[in-house]
């Protein structure tokens, strides 16, 4: 099985060396073909045959094929340097790959990891802003994350100097996970005064990158980077950037994403607010003062234990309410899949679900469907 593994990302860097393939021209190469091997053995013509796949690139994929022994020692140098560094390298068909993550346009195809990725990752907040920060900004980033992982929330950013990285300490000091996505190799540390939150959150999380180990910071790969900031959230929340900031592109990725964007809002005479207000002024940003408000936002995309919680400290709810909430997970169900899930009779489920709809927790859709809030 590791052979097959070792194999497959062989033949994946082999195709992604190839000028004009992307993830896109993969996938319609590999529904076609099963394999990459398949892909790499294939005959001019039948290449030809995939849309978007010319003469030009078709040769290209056979005088890749060819050199594929060469990128074998390559590879196993990488692995190797990724097992001296307790890293990974996990492809976007790996069980471990982040589900959020693999449903974005332009996925990463192989992600570079130091630390681990857990079930509850799935429920973070990115948190990024400028590298230049007030003292209010600094404040609310600390405030944010730390009030955020209590409710068991993973903080994601950029490792960058300023709000994320006081993002990613507060986040660490609260005892909470939090998930670094850099623009190098995963071997290389930057910016350099970052070397202990680097090991801590390697610790108390992951580091993550697209990049091949050894890749120095460049401006080019950062925008890359912060797709994957949005792209492993639920939700990007901006602490004080101007409007040109490269955290206005995260929230740029994000509102493509379908991700919620919250700002916070701050002084009108401060450059470092004009991002931040100017998301809120044309409605693409929830404004918050607290972590309750983008907790509330998220709502049915956090996961039935995390609403329980949040909800835990005014609201009791029965053995019978927490097994409704978890049958409904995000999804809105009829009734009589709701009472099948939970192992409950209809009506006897109905009487649960109303009970839970006047605690605040469920609401009722048209045709006996339910939903929670």
């Amino acid at each position: 099985m590791q052979d097959e593994k070792f194999n497959n990302l062989v033949s994946l860097k082999t195709l992604l060396s190839v000028d004009g393939i992307g993830p896109y021209k993969i996938f319609m190469l590999l529904n076609k073909f099963k394999s990459f091997r398949n892909i790499l053995s294939a005959e001019k013509s039948e290449l030809m045959r995939i849309d978007g796949i010319s003469n030009k690139i078709a040769e290209r994929i056979i005088n890749a094929s060819k050199r594929i022994d060469s990128l074998e020692s390559k590879v196993a140098s990488e692995l190797n340097l990724m097992h001296k560094l307790n890293g990974k390298v996990v492809t976007y068909w790996d069980e471990e790959y982040p589900e959020l993550l693999r449903n974005i346009y332009y996925p990463p195809l192989i992600l570079y990891i130091a630390g681990n990725f857990e079930n509850s990752d799935k429920y973070g907040v990115a948190i990024v802003g400028t590298r230049k920060p007030t003292n209010y900004g600094i404040q609310q980033a600390e405030k944010f994350a730390s009030e955020l992982v209590k409710k068991g929330i993973i903080i994601i950013s950029g490792l960058a100097r300023g709000i994320d990285s006081y993002a990613h300490r507060a986040a660490i000091n609260g005892g909470g996970r939090t998930i670094a996505v850099i623009g190098s190799g995963v071997d290389v540390i930057y910016p350099p005064e970052n070397a202990r939150l680097f090991k801590q959150i390697t610790e108390q999380g992951a580091i993550v990158s697209e990049f091949e180990p050894g890749t120095k910071p460049d401006a080019q790969n950062f925008p890359r980077r912060n797709r994957i900031i949005s792209g492993l959230s639920l939700g990007v929340l901006i602490i004080e950037t101007r409007q040109n900031g490269g955290a206005m592109q995260t929230a740029a990725y994000a509102l493509d994403q379908n991700r919620e964007i919250f700002a916070l809002p701050g002084n009108v005479n401060s450059p470092q607010s004009e991002g931040p207000n100017l998301l809120i002024q044309k409605g693409e940003a929830k404004l918050v003062i607290t972590a309750d408000d983008v907790l509330d936002e998220l709502g049915s995309k956090l996961g039935p234990e995390k609403k329980i919680g949040k909800k835990s400290e005014h609201v009791s709810l029965s053995l019978f309410e927490e097994k409704i909430i978890e049958a409904l997970g995000n999804e809105a169900l009829h009734i009589d899949i709701i009472a099948d899930k939970a192992a409950m009779n209809t009506s006897e489920c109905l009487v649960h679900l109303l009970s839970l709809e006047f605690k605040g927790l469920v609401k009722q859709l048209p045709g006996k469907i339910f939903m929670s809030v």
